[in-house]
């Protein structure tokens, strides 16, 4: 039964978890090393709950209840009493392995001892601890409040009595929860890999410009955001170090590779919007996110480039649950809750149909003999057998 909970790092998706857990009812308490940190972190949550407040959502009787339910720690002793404790701090390994190790000498044997890690090994983070058996990945999108999805991440060590009281409490946080194999980016981070990719491909042959892909996967795909403006908003920076480390963590799996182009923009410090300029200019003179700036495509053109991203992500996802990495229901889930597509990709492919997938894979590796264009052998199978995902 989980009631105390501990979270480590007062940052944005910290504070975000604190959140979710202290309007849950549970009692939390947010440590961090940086009291600045905590402040920040106390007087962001007075901000949220004040603007909820005025939009109706909660009373003030529950905006008191909600922050008194949170208490700022900057010692991890404080969490000695906590029932379950997600680690929220910097994408290091061991970084992360120090602190668990640390962790486990003040909190109970039955304390579950989390990570919010987006792609790294669950399994290495709870080789650092006494009671490996304890260690989930627990992963939360963000902003954490607002987004639905968590990905809960077992690792071969992690019991089943830990898994299933980790997905019963992110449930009664009000979370919609998709299962995920502890392989490199779980679901949503492998996934969503090529409409970064194949995105940025596509500029780099001279095909489209990054406002005429964006327009395609949105007036075509029915995307909120184009690639250009999601990874403007994410930061070049950060979403070029995952795709990194994901290509890495695949054995240099061509499917993952990054690109020239955001790597370059991320070492010009064009990061996007928290630099005031990425693939668009956010200086407040020309804020150039309008997908009419150059023109619009053709109707052909702009169905082709959604398409090529679009067989691409299903062929993703169809690998995905070819390699077991979760079910079908818990892919299209997670795609539709964690990143917010349109649609399930499981469910596209249908629609699509399969024999349409395998077409579209089998051209583009026609046309490039590159592995990344490689179709799965799931698509494959299906299309023999002529049935359907039927997610």
């Amino acid at each position: 039964m989980i009631k105390n909970v501990g979270i480590i790092g007062g940052g944005t998706m910290g504070s975000g978890i604190a959140q979710v857990a202290a309007t849950a009812g549970f009692s939390v308490k947010l440590y961090d090393t940086k009291t600045e940190a905590l402040e920040k972190a106390k007087a962001d949550l007075e901000k949220i709950m004040d603007r909820l407040v005025e939009k109706g959502k909660i009373d003030s009787a529950e905006k008191q209840r909600i922050q008194n339910n949170i208490k700022y720690v900057n010692s991890l002793k404080e969490l000695k009493d906590s029932d379950l404790t997600i680690e929220a701090i910097v994408e290091n390994l061991e970084v992360k392995k120090n602190v668990f190790s640390t962790l486990e000498k003040f909190v109970s044997d039955d304390c579950i001892i989390a990570s919010n890690t987006s792609s790294l090994s669950i399994a290495s983070i709870a080789s650092s601890l006494q009671k490996p058996e304890r260690c989930i990945g627990i992963h939360f999108f963000n902003p954490a409040p607002l987004m639905k999805l968590v990905e809960v991440i077992p690792a071969i060590q992690t019991s089943e009595g830990t898994l299933n009281i980790s997905i019963k409490t992110i449930k009664d946080w009000g979370k919609s929860v998709a299962v995920a194999k502890d392989t490199p980016g779980f679901i949503v981070n492998r996934v969503a890999r090529p409409f970064y990719g194949e995105a940025l491909r596509i500029y780099e042959e001279g095909i489209a410009t990054f406002s005429e892909i964006d327009s395609a996967m949105k007036e075509v795909g029915g995307f909120r955001m184009g690639p250009f403006e999601l990874m403007d908003f994410i930061g070049n920076d950060v979403n070029y170090t995952v795709t990194e480390t994901v290509f890495e963590a695949f054995y240099f799996d061509p499917r993952y590779k990054p690109s020239f182009t955001q790597k370059r923009f991320s070492e010009a410090g064009y990061l996007g919007r928290k630099s005031g300029k990425g693939y668009y200019d956010y200086s407040g003179k020309e804020n150039v996110t309008s997908s009419a700036v150059e023109g619009s495509l053709s109707s052909e053109k702009a169905e082709n480039i959604f398409e090529r991203v679009l067989i691409m992500l299903i062929n993703e996802a169809a690998d995905a649950l070819f390699w077991n990495i979760a079910s079908s229901e818990d892919i299209d889930n997670a795609m539709t809750k964690g990143v917010n597509y349109p649609k399930g990709l499981l469910a596209w492919a249908d629609e699509k149909g399969i024999d349409w997938c395998v077409k579209q894979m089998d051209e583009l590796y026609d046309e490039y003999h590159e592995d990344r264009y490689r179709c799965s052998p799931l698509l494959r199978k299906m299309n023999r057998e002529g049935v359907r995902f039927g997610v």
